[in-house]
């Protein structure tokens, strides 16, 4: 594929190290000479020194035989003026970062998409989704559903009094079991495991189960003495914070502390009655115990910044909260607060990025994720018909090393995998990668060329 990215910011720095690992034909433009500078020494693609929205630049970049073209400078209005440039030169997909939420309403996104803008990306809004889902179990790094919950995808820090350590997983995982661990952190390490691999204290497990099966994983694990999440405070008062109020379930109460006097005043004008806007420095110990940080279940840090976002976190667990939530916008920051045992990290770009990605994937893909603690994607896939995957059960059908397949939906009802499983047409995948180029997965999915011919002559065959 042909790809063309404009803005050689965090975004498009982050789609440029995912889609190098495919080999794709990628040219990233950007007006400084200097960013375009340090993403060509890291990546293999080619950099052009011009502005995004000019025709003679879209050009000379050869927009007309673009596969996909991505605007994801700061600039929303550049992002959809150079798309729709870019549609009127050919290319065949577009895709735009925007910074408002009234881009991606249905009426507004169907005015920009006949224009030529294919997609808008909202961060902010995919963001608050990653957070509310963290807050909905105290006890989960990381929750991903599957058809509403068909199949349920769970990332659990263990610890000491997880009854399920040090015992190997061809024991834990049979096929009657009602989960399977389908990739393991530990330290530094993404392992997706084998029938020979256990459990360890302190790994971060990444379960697959049905949702009638979410209480026991609870059990195992050791979680059951976590209080479930209703009081939320939250550090920050930007956009999203206020998307992720918005999306909040009604039976949470959160309050927003917002150091900044002029914003708190604006956040008053347009959240809801019953969130509570504080003016203060999060950080700040005396003022979190006065604002009942005691009896509150979740601390989302959402500032701007990396640092103050764990520190704050820090404090939070110190006086008592399980459950935190921290916003890194630094990737450079990432391991820290991994190795500080933060919570559930965020990372807006990321999350915008494997969006982008699924739009890449010729396969009938539904959705995409970047597990960002374990470095790893998890895709849900539908399988044709003709496609390899269904012509094997899956132990035989030579998957990449360092792929696994956690589970199905079929029929709308949620299936976890053995190795005798077969796959059919129609199925929805869940398949995980450590470091494997996505696409090389597509020719399982797909119908065979050689599918194709034989049902080509048995049309004519039929005539």
């Amino acid at each position: 594929m042909k790809i063309i990215i404009t803005g050689a910011y965090a975004i498009g720095t982050h789609l440029a190290r995912l889609l190098s690992r495919n080999e794709e034909e990628i040219t990233i433009i950007d007006d400084d000479e200097q960013r375009l500078a340090k993403i060509g020494a890291d990546y293999d693609l080619l950099t052009i020194c011009g502005s995004p929205s000019s025709v003679t630049t879209l050009k000379k970049a050869g927009t007309a035989n673009a596969d996909l073209f991505i605007a994801v400078t700061p600039d929303e209005s550049e992002n959809i003026n150079s798309c729709i440039i870019a549609h009127a030169l050919k290319a065949k997909k577009t895709v735009a970062k925007v910074n408002n939420a009234e881009y991606v309403e249905d009426d507004i996104r169907q005015f920009y998409k006949e224009l030529g803008v294919d997609e808008l990306i909202y961060p902010e809004i995919l963001a608050a989704k990653e957070i509310n889902n963290g807050l909905k179990m105290s006890w989960v790094r990381q929750r991903w559903d599957v058809h509403g919950g068909a199949l349920v995808m769970l990332a659990i820090k263990l610890r000491d009094d997880c009854e399920i350590l040090n015992q190997p997983l061809r024991v834990l995982c049979g096929p009657d079991d009602p989960y399977h661990i389908v990739a393991i952190k530990r330290g530094h390490e993404t392992i997706i495991p084998g029938g020979n691999d256990e459990l360890k204290s302190l790994d971060l497990a990444y379960f697959m189960t049905t949702k009638q099966y979410i209480p026991y994983i609870r059990h195992i694990t050791g979680k059951d003495h976590y209080i479930d999440v209703r009081n939320v405070m939250i550090m920050g008062g930007g956009m999203t914070a206020v998307r992720a109020l918005e999306n909040m379930p009604e039976y949470m109460n959160a309050k927003i502390i917002e150091i900044n006097p002029e914003r708190c005043q604006e956040l008053d004008q347009f959240i809801d009655s019953k969130t509570l806007v504080i003016q203060g420095d999060a950080r700040d110990t005396a003022l979190l115990e006065d604002e009942g940080i005691k009896n509150t279940q979740a601390f989302v840090a959402l500032t701007g910044n990396a640092e103050t976002n764990i520190l704050a976190c820090l404090t939070a667990k110190r006086l008592g909260v399980r459950k935190t939530v921290v916003d890194v916008e630094n990737i450079d920051y990432i391991d820290m607060a991994e190795s500080l045992d933060i919570g559930t990290i965020i990372n807006k770009k990321a999350i915008a990025a494997s969006r982008i990605y699924q739009l890449m994937l010729d396969a009938d893909v539904m959705n995409v994720t970047f597990l960002m603690s374990a470095n790893a994607d998890v895709a849900e896939f539908v399988a044709k018909n003709g496609a390899r995957i269904t012509t094997q059960p899956v132990k035989d059908l030579s998957l990449p090393h360092d792929v696994t397949i956690g589970g199905l939906v079929r029929d709308g009802k949620g299936m976890l995998v053995s190795g005798n499983t077969r796959i059919l047409p129609g199925d929805h995948v869940v398949v995980f990668c450590h470091g494997v180029n996505m696409k090389m997965l597509e020719k399982y999915f797909n119908p065979t060329k050689s599918f194709g011919i034989a049902k080509q002559l048995l049309k004519k065959l039929s005539l």
